[in-house]
């Protein structure tokens, strides 16, 4: 397969700037047309492998979900944790009013 060399237009550049809220000047725009086109033509490249019979990969690490279940392990120590509150109202802790 042949490699195609990609044009990217101006009025893409315009768009894909607008898009970023990038201002590029014209040196700019001709450098991001440039840089887009090379982008294209290795995609294009990539295309050419023979990926047949190659499963899809997830994650290049063959792991599974390393995620534990979530188990209550403690028990409502409310009287505990407020024994050794200076204050205390409503079963919560009191403190000092911060805001007039």
């Amino acid at each position: 397969m042949a490699q195609i060399a990609h044009q990217i237009s101006d009025e893409t550049i315009e768009y894909v700037g607008i898009l970023a809220k990038l201002e590029l000047s014209g040196e700019e725009k001709e450098q991001a047309k440039a840089d887009m086109g090379r982008m294209l033509d290795y995609i294009d490249k990539l295309n050419e492998l023979d990926t047949e019979g190659v499963e899809p990969l997830t994650h290049v690490f063959d792991t599974v979900n390393v995620f534990r279940e979530d188990v209550v392990t403690g028990t409502d120590e409310r009287e505990e944790l407020l024994a050794n509150a200076p204050g205390v109202k409503d079963g919560m802790f009191k403190v000092p009013r911060t805001v007039e």
